[in-house]
């Protein structure tokens, strides 16, 4: 006489996988909205450095960054948009700015990038 083993099925249920898979959309939208911001302001930074180091006033640093971003496809900031200071003899740039990404509906995503040249402990220097 044979016995019969019930076993117990495992796996994903519709439902489930629906669900999983609308969360994985919605980070993945997350992400594409969010890596070309972060990409964005990476440029800025290599521009800024290099535009402190190939100008020494701040109209020939500003001029410097704006063909840089120009180049670069930079329109978060333009020049006019530095903050560049010189205390004991070094040049310090520094920006600040807020990128509003539109998600669906009323709701969007507020990210506010920052960075600056000075080598201090209180802020995050861009060397």
């Amino acid at each position: 006489m044979r016995t019969a083993i019930k076993t117990r099925q495992h796996g994903l249920t519709l439902v489930g996988l629906i669900f999983i898979l609308a969360i994985v959309a919605v980070i993945a939208l997350l992400a594409m909205k969010v890596v070309p911001t972060a990409i964005e302001y990476s440029a800025i930074r290599k521009a800024i450095l290099s535009a402190k180091n190939s100008g020494t006033t701040g109209a020939e640093i500003r001029a410097a960054f704006d063909r840089q971003a120009n180049a670069g496809y930079i329109d978060a900031i333009d020049g006019k948009d530095l903050d560049i200071t010189n205390v004991d003899g070094e040049t310090t740039v520094s920006f600040a700015y807020q990128k509003k990404i539109p998600l669906f509906g009323p709701a969007s995503l507020l990210l506010e990038y920052a960075g600056t040249t000075a080598k201090t402990s209180a802020t995050k220097a861009m060397n």
